[in-house]
């Protein structure tokens, strides 16, 4: 291993993967970042570590199990289990940019575009003007302006809680200005199907016609080297992510050419509703859901678990994904489209929890897909939550990974 001073940053590599500026250095010092250079189409582009074995291991669902037991005991072993480090690939053209914005992280004060003011974007606006103290401003776009004007006249008009934490100011943005921020949420949405419509899957009856509205806004952050995070929460999720990421990869031509958003910039926000919805049913049938998990994807997939380890029931844990999955068609019956409940759990909250540093449900890359999962945003980089999780359930979460690698985005 080589090691080499950048910007007040160690990297370290096995081979030249530095930037032509880097010095040498006898010994590593934090921050410590693992240079390594992998397909960025599949591949992660910048997470965070706290074992050596983490940088070298295989990318697949076991990156979501407790790493081995290593008899490896060296110096940079241990550095690594007291310091943690960082991995980036170096496949992506602006990844030393965003590891800069990675290490030096804010402490509040975030600035926020949010895109779409319908039913779930006007819901995520108010969860985070009422919630979120630790941003400043949110600044508000869509094609209706009349819409904007309305939202920051009435939303500048809330009284301060009692508590005296600030709240967030509403402004409009304009078009040029759309990712001059730290997080860009995404909510407006085409084609969902009118109630009473007879459909399977209301997420991915939503693709097509969201996939083309929502990769204009990918070029436009490719074009404008967005360095923050790209928050997707309009259906179907988890694909609308991975569509994100790869338009904003291409070229004129379609060819991939890594010089876009890294993966791990892109997010998408579905799984938090999935997960509070499991835990209502589970209410509802007398079943402690306090060791309770939800995977995989918004929508058809979904893979909910009373417990991940000895205490899983398949049964129990299969009946609790058919009602969570559906849940959304029992509202839709009552005559009413199911906006409020997926707008702040999945959204406002989980993307709350996201900046604070708490572990959230959101869909992040692994091993070519977005996949939902429990994971933390820290200062390193994107950290998978790791724990036990039985044969039995492990199976279920790779058929549903499978499912999603195979999914067709031409």
């Amino acid at each position: 291993m080589q090691f080499k001073r950048w910007n007040d940053i160690c990297l370290c590599a096995e081979r030249d993967l530095f930037p032509a500026d880097a010095v040498s250095v006898e010994q590593p010092f934090a921050p410590l970042v693992f240079l390594v250079h992998r397909d960025g189409k599949t591949c992660r582009g910048l997470y965070a570590v706290s074992s050596l074995q983490e940088v070298g291991e295989e990318e697949s669902l076991r990156c979501l199990l407790p790493v081995a037991d290593s008899d490896e005991d060296t110096e940079l072993s241990r550095f690594v289990a007291k310091n943690g480090a960082t991995v980036l690939n170096t496949a992506f053209q602006n990844g030393f940019s965003v590891l800069q914005q990675y290490l030096t992280p804010k402490r509040g004060g975030y600035r926020v575009t949010l895109v779409g003011l319908g039913d779930v974007g006007g819901t995520v606006l108010t969860g985070l003007k009422l919630l979120g103290h630790e941003i400043d401003e949110i600044a508000i776009f869509d094609p209706n302006t009349a819409l904007c004007d309305r939202y920051e006249m009435e939303l500048n008009q809330v009284l301060q809680a009692e508590d005296g934490k600030p709240l967030p100011r509403v402004t409009v943005c304009r078009e040029e200005s759309l990712f001059d921020c730290d997080l860009f949420i995404f909510t407006a949405t085409r084609g969902v199907p009118p109630l009473g419509t007879q459909v399977r899957d209301v997420r991915m009856a939503q693709f097509d016609a969201n996939r083309a509205m929502l990769e204009a806004y990918a070029l436009k952050a490719r074009q404008a080297q967005f360095k923050g995070l790209f928050c997707q929460v309009s259906d179907p999720v988890d694909h609308l992510a991975r569509a994100v990421f790869l338009r904003s990869n291409c070229d004129d031509s379609g060819a991939f050419d890594g010089c876009g958003l890294l993966p791990e910039q892109v997010q998408g926000f579905g799984l938090g509703v999935m997960a509070a919805r499991a835990a209502y049913y589970a209410g509802k049938e007398g079943v402690d859901f306090s060791q309770g998990r939800a995977y995989g994807p918004h929508g058809q997939g979904l893979v909910v678990a009373n417990c991940p380890d000895d205490g899983y029931d398949d049964a129990l844990s299969c009946r609790l994904t058919e009602l969570t999955g559906t849940a959304n068609l029992r509202v839709r019956d009552l005559g009413f489209k199911p906006y409020i409940a997926p707008g702040l759990s999945s959204a406002a909250v989980s993307i709350l929890r996201l900046l604070r540093g708490e572990d959230h449900y959101g869909a992040v890359p692994l091993n070519g897909v977005y996949f939902g999962c429990t994971s933390r945003m820290t200062w390193q980089g994107i950290k998978l939550y790791r724990e036990s999780i039985c044969n039995e359930l492990l199976k279920r979460l790779e058929e549903t990974h499978h499912q999603l690698r195979a999914f067709d985005y031409t």
